[in-house]
């Protein structure tokens, strides 16, 4: 039996069957299904995922998950390039999650970036109400959502426990700056993130009062960082704070005298004056006030009654009938 051209170049005739093949519209498919996959992708994940990963722009177009894609079209046709995409998107978000970043340009497991969180609210009470509520860190826990317990262990150092998704967080928080009625400044460490930031009073009128807080939250672990990805601490912050405008103006403000207030003062993180000594400075301060006060309501009397010009006799007068 004669050999054919066929049989004697069998690598001529398997190129002759990938000629005939459509590759091309197969690619184009490929292109079409890893383009509509990345934007579901990039939905699902949302924008911070999308700038981490160089908004997988690169998907169809030679980049690690497109080459995946390929890659699997070669083996398996269009399944196969579904598969490799998906494989490519896993990738590419554990490195993201994995390499971290940090604002000197470091990476690593514990080179973190924080998420800049600033947030106000006004509040229809007396700055002095507002600042002695908030200075009550225990009660937190009381009508916040998310806080479940807060124990402050001296003047300047606090224990927090929150719920973050399903998961529960503890820090520690030390206070370096506190003014009555003006800010607080504090710095926390913890092993799952931590929070940093400043909180700061204003009084806008004598029964409205504002709130500015300003927060730098770090995140650590794989819940954190997913969480933060939705912008989930910020939004946190802001319902905490209506949570506490809440409170203030349905519970205290019908007898504010019920709180009180640390009213002593740190500076460095040194406690420069104690709750007792500013209460006595204060009581001191009032007193002297009312004092002063009541010798300017004397000198005020002791003036009107100079002024006062003595009353003359009047003459009576004469009947003129009479002289008459």
């Amino acid at each position: 039996m004669a050999r054919t051209d066929t049989d004697a170049r069998p690598d001529q005739s398997l190129r002759g069957v990938l000629d005939e093949l459509p590759l091309d519209r197969l690619k184009d498919e490929a292109k079409n299904g890893l383009t509509s996959l990345g934007e579901w992708a990039i939905q699902s994940a949302g924008s911070r995922i999308g700038k981490a990963t160089d908004k997988l722009d690169d998907i169809a177009g030679g980049g690690p998950i497109g080459a995946s894609a390929l890659a699997g079209a070669a083996k398996d046709g269009l399944p196969g390039a579904v598969k490799g995409a998906v494989g490519g998107v896993k990738d590419k978000v554990a490195g993201v999650f994995s390499r971290g970043g940090s604002n000197d340009g470091t990476k690593g497991d514990k080179a973190t970036r924080s998420t800049n969180i600033v947030e106000e609210i006004d509040i229809g009470a007396p700055v002095r109400v507002v600042y002695d509520q908030w200075t009550q860190f225990q009660d937190f826990a009381g009508f916040m959502k998310k806080v479940e317990s807060v124990e402050q262990t001296s003047d300047e150092k606090l224990d927090f426990k929150a719920q973050v998704f399903w998961s529960h967080r503890t820090w520690s928080a030390t206070i370096l700056e506190q003014v009555p009625d003006e800010l607080i400044v504090w710095r926390s460490s913890g092993e799952k993130g931590h929070v940093d930031g400043a909180v700061t009073f204003h009084e806008l009128a004598p029964r409205l009062t504002r709130v500015v807080v300003v927060l730098e939250y770090y995140p650590k672990g794989m819940v954190e960082r997913t969480g933060n990805l939705w912008r989930a601490p910020g939004r946190r912050a802001r319902l905490e704070l209506k949570h506490f405008r809440r409170h203030v103006m349905v519970h205290l403000l019908r007898d504010a005298d019920q709180v009180e207030g640390w009213r002593g003062e740190i500076h460095e993180g040194e406690v420069e004056e104690t709750d007792e000594e500013a209460r006595e400075r204060e009581a001191e301060e009032d007193e002297a006030y009312d004092e002063e006060y009541a010798e300017d309501e004397e000198d005020l009397g002791d003036e009107e009654e100079l002024d006062e010009e003595p009353e003359e006799d009047e003459e009576p007068e004469e009947d003129e009938e009479s002289e008459r």
